[in-house]
């Protein structure tokens, strides 16, 4: 039987009764200024920034508020089926936890919190390469939970291959290859403050857990880790590659390969000539370029070109539920959230970005059901309406 999501409404309210509220916001769009009360200002601004003016940080939201539900009666939507099943990773709906780096920042329990959450919902968490927490141990807290890999990408053919090896070897089903991200945006609010985690060693343990790795170095990090820190940042950053790169993708990952980053049409035609198995549609939450088109704004295009060879992906301004909808609407096969459930973990931790997940996936559920649907694959363009 479906997965009833929107139960966890009813769940509310009973306790509610009770005398027991959520312990913090179920409005998504409020996450962020909550967030803010409990978080301390440098690791706060690192989370919600956005490069330059903000502007599009800004433009993936405007974009939603263009696109208007038009909802259908009498449809019979008392029971819905929101699964799916993307790159071979079956999931209960069409929601994925999108790769978050140097969650140590937020919480102490960091990564393992996020991956316990998400598989105890049976939802797919993809890792960072920035991970506070080891390939190993963030696989070991998923358990039998589906998860994939994200790669900014080593400048060390040797270490890059280590790296893809062990996220095989613990089950990562998927790569996720972040394109738009060789260098870092001008950021101010970083900026302003002086602030890079990464100079602390924060969200460098995939790096410093590897073998191939330490291997470069003089000496290991645990007595020098600022040489270790400059070493894998200066391998990771500043080079941004050609598409003649990818096949060595190819020789190192038997899965899927899905490049994140994609915002141009043609961009998403040499990804399916490249042998690609599929794209996010994602400026990166609007963290690199500052002015650039919004997400959603280039998604229909890039489904009409490219959705019938390749699986498209979208991220970028996923609060709410009819967020998701209108994504999938519009042609994304799922949807990657970010910013939310990393809010939800600096609230409480596992239980946090767990409420945040059941939140959304409960809107999305219901708002489903009240505009006349019943499975994901009825959705089309014709269920929405520009405004």
């Amino acid at each position: 039987m479906a997965e009833r999501f929107g139960f966890y409404q009813n769940e509310i309210y009973l306790q509610g009764y009770g005398g027991t509220a959520p312990a913090f916001t179920t409005d998504a769009t409020m996450l962020e200024d909550s967030a803010a009360k409990v978080m301390a200002p440098e690791p706060f601004w690192y989370v919600a920034g956005a490069a330059g003016s903000g502007a599009t940080n800004r433009a993936n939201r405007e974009a939603f508020d263009r696109w208007k539900i038009v909802p259908r009666m009498l449809t019979g939507a008392t029971e819905r089926d929101l699964s799916t099943t993307v790159l071979g990773t079956p999931m209960p709906a069409p929601v994925l936890l999108a790769p978050v780096g140097v969650q140590s920042i937020v919480h102490p329990d960091a990564e393992r919190a996020t991956a316990r959450a998400a598989s105890g919902l049976g939802l797919p968490v993809i890792l960072s390469t920035a991970s506070s927490t080891s390939i190993e141990d963030v696989a070991a807290a998923s358990g039998e939970g589906p998860r994939w890999f994200q790669l900014y990408w080593p400048d060390d053919p040797e270490v890059c291959g280590s790296i893809l090896r062990r996220a095989k070897e613990s089950g990562y089903t998927a790569l996720v290859v972040t394109l738009d991200t060789w260098t870092l945006a001008w950021r101010p609010c970083d900026l302003d403050s002086g602030y890079l985690p990464f100079l602390k060693g924060e969200g460098m343990a995939v790096a410093l857990t590897d073998p191939v790795f330490r291997s470069r170095l003089d000496r290991a990090p645990e007595d020098d880790l600022p040489s270790a820190v400059l070493r894998w940042i200066g391998m990771i950053t500043g080079i941004d590659r050609a598409w003649d790169a990818l096949p060595f993708l190819r020789e190192h990952w038997d899965g899927p390969i899905v490049l994140k980053g994609i915002q141009h049409v043609d961009d998403a035609r040499r990804a399916v000539d490249a042998g690609m198995d599929g794209v996010v549609v994602s400026n990166h939450g609007g963290r690199q370029v500052d002015g650039a088109v919004a997400s959603l704004d280039a998604l229909p295009e890039i489904v009409a070109a490219v959705g019938d060879r390749i699986e498209v992906l979208f991220d970028s301004g996923i609060r709410t539920g009819a967020d998701v909808l209108k994504a999938l609407a519009l042609g994304a096969r799922a949807v990657l959230l970010g910013r939310p459930y990393v809010y939800g973990l600096a609230h409480g931790g596992e239980d946090g970005v767990r409420h945040v997940l059941r939140s959304l996936l409960a809107d999305f559920d219901l708002t489903m059901g009240l505009s006349g649907h019943r499975r994901v694959a009825e959705l089309s363009g014709s269920v929405l309406r520009k405004a």
